[in-house]
């Protein structure tokens, strides 16, 4: 802990969670939301990193600042509320106005809590949170952590109007807290676009990604270019698409570790949704059949830290880097903003052809099958390629591989960093080769080729999962829930933002069957934290209660088809499961639809069953 000297009162550095407030004398206008409005996703806090000085915030004295009693989370400013550890109050505001016919808003931004306090049980110092009048959360010298921790609040109620943005820092007599905010952004998406859609139909629907890229010597940086091929199945014409740089939220803004540059096929218009959505307005509107294409280069430069995209020391981790084309329904274009609790990905089906040259002292396991070829120079080309998956991820580094078939003949490869003994390494490849061959004789048949398991007890997420490619620490549990994900979530697709319980909650009952697990008694340990708190909650609602998704989603909702199991009988659940899987075979899932096929397979009434088990849709 550090301290600094501000005018008239050294604090100690304590960082602590954000609350927004409005501050005294803010006025608030609201404006009338014109229902025609077309919304045009933006992202509209100013100098949300206080890079260029203080402007247009508005604070109590010092608050802004680059002191080094502190570091920004990106760039060298930062907001320092409190930490005086006398009693004192300090606020931070901005007025912010959030257009109309815009259906979806989301804060966000980093939070340091660091308190002298040390009590478990009362919140001496508060940070409050608020929009207009609304308090949005509340933090206190009981959040404190190390290092900042991003905050997410859904604040959709707001669209259309011009509100303050406001935090107030209260401290008591003793013993400081400190709050320091970096990195602000609000996104604004959904609602009516240009032109207006109610064609349920999904669109566009790709054809085809083709990508060659090449590495520095280390890995981590990678350069080259893309091709995505497209057509319009929906009756409503298409005058643009989004591509999603999904990993640019891993950045600060208008810093990005993914760049798009020199793009044909369409006129690239301003990155929105902290920078992970660059709309591309087409040449002409495509009609229905109509097929487009896109090209442009591409650069990725991977962080550090051991991520889903990051490098932990010699080995990077290259997860979502590709640019994807966001979808667009019924509901409009679907532009949700990057979750790191959970996935915010909603893709459709496609074939890749991924090329991707590296110093050949690495090894790049990567999704779909590979052939490796020599390349130039002591380098090595990789060339993979996957039908009917939903994105591409690999690795590379000097990794230890252990390689084998299971059973039914799926070719698993468990690829190592170091530090991981060769024991642990053959356990998981068992534990890979049983759980792929136990998903597919229930669900059907592995159809990816290959399975890439890549090994990290350093991974801070416990697993993530991509197609015919996984990452994950030394866990039996994890490893068969990241590749039960082959089906929820890579064949049977699903809006992963929108309704994770989708694919969270049949992946967690996927593995308690492949574990011989019958979730007994699990539904009886239920215990819901509010009355809106619901299983089919989307990710905007569990980024604002994240202590709760883990047991909601993955627990609950498991336990919600242990329950339906018990409710309609073994060998009707088997059946459901494994028809609705080939039903939606590289589709997508709904709530809807899976309420309906619940339905379909028993005589038994279902209707209080969603209600009690909280599954609206």
């Amino acid at each position: 802990m550090s301290n600094r000297l501000r005018a008239l009162a050294t604090r100690a550095v304590a960082v602590l969670g954000t609350t927004v407030l409005v501050a005294a004398g803010t006025v608030t206008a609201t404006a009338t939301v014109a229902q025609a409005a077309a919304c045009t996703p933006a992202q509209v806090v100013v100098n949300g990193g206080f890079e260029s000085g203080s402007s247009p915030w508005t604070s109590s004295s010092g608050v802004i600042t680059s002191d080094s009693g502190q570091s920004a989370h990106g760039g060298t400013s930062f907001a320092w509320l409190n930490g005086y550890g006398s009693a004192h109050t300090e606020t931070l505001a901005q007025t912010v106005t959030l257009p109309a016919g815009c259906t979806s808003a989301t804060l966000s931004f980093w939070l340091h809590v660091d308190t002298a306090e040390t009590t478990k049980t009362t919140a001496y110092d508060k940070l409050t949170a608020k929009l207009g009048s609304t308090t949005l959360a509340t933090y206190s010298n009981l959040d404190a952590a190390a290092g900042y921790v991003k905050k997410t609040l859904d604040v959709s109620a707001y669209a259309g109007q011009t509100v303050s943005l406001a935090f107030s820092g209260v401290e008591d007599a003793s013993l400081q807290t400190s709050f320091v905010l970096d990195d602000f952004a609000l996104d604004v998406s959904g609602g009516t676009t240009t032109p207006p859609t109610t064609d349920a139909t999904r669109t566009p629907a790709p054809t085809g990604y083709t990508v060659s890229l090449s590495s520095d010597a280390s890995g981590a940086t990678w350069t080259g270019h893309q091709g995505i091929g497209f057509t319009n199945p929906s009756a409503t014409p298409l005058t643009e698409v989004y591509l999603r740089l999904w990993d640019n939220a891993h950045g600060s803004c208008p810093s990005t570790p993914v760049t798009v540059s020199n793009l044909t096929g369409g006129t690239a218009g301003a990155l929105s949704v902290s920078c992970t959505a660059l709309k591309v307005t087409l040449p002409a509107p495509l009609a229905q059949g109509q097929s487009g294409s896109l090209g442009f280069d591409l650069s990725i430069a991977v962080p550090s830290g051991a991520d889903r995209f990051g490098r932990d020391g010699a080995f990077a981790f290259i997860g979502n880097a590709l640019p994807v084309l966001a979808v667009r329904d019924a509901g409009g274009w679907h532009l949700d903003p990057y979750t790191n609790n959970g996935e915010s990905f909603y893709t459709l089906a496609s074939d890749y052809t991924v090329t991707l040259d590296h110093p050949g002292s690495l090894l790049v396991p990567a999704t779909g099958s590979s052939v490796d070829t020599p390349g130039s120079s002591g380098r090595t080309v990789t060339t993979a390629t996957a039908k009917n998956v939903r994105e591409f991820a690999w690795a590379a580094g000097p990794f230890s591989k252990t390689s084998g078939s299971s059973a039914a003949g799926t070719a698993v490869n468990v690829y190592s960093v170091s530090g991981i003994s060769s024991s642990d390494a053959q356990s998981m490849l068992s534990t890979a080769k049983s759980a792929v061959d136990a998903h597919a004789g229930r669900f059907g048949a592995y159809p990816y080729g290959e399975l890439d398991a890549v090994i990290d007890n350093n991974f801070w997420f416990g697993g993530m999962e991509y197609p015919g490619f996984v990452l994950d620490l030394v866990s039996t549990t994890a490893l068969t829930h990241e590749i039960g994900h082959q089906w929820w979530y890579g064949i049977v697709g699903d809006d992963e933002y929108n309704n994770p319980w989708l694919d969270e909650a049949f992946t967690d009952y996927a593995t308690d069957l492949a574990q011989g697990k019958t979730g007994t008694n699990c539904w009886n340990s239920t215990s819901w934290a509010s009355s809106a708190e619901k299983i089919s909650n989307s990710m905007a609602y569990w980024d604002a209660h994240s202590s709760r998704y883990s047991a909601v989603v993955y627990g609950y909702g498991k336990c919600t088809l242990h329950d339906l199991r018990r409710t309609i009988g073994d060998t009707a659940m088997t059946k459901l499961l494994h028809d609705y899987a080939a039903a939606h075979w590289y589709g997508i899932s709904t709530t809807a639809e899976f309420k309906a096929a619940a339905q379909a397979a028993t005589t038994v009434d279902l209707t209080s069953f969603w209600t009690q088990h909280r599954i609206d849709g």
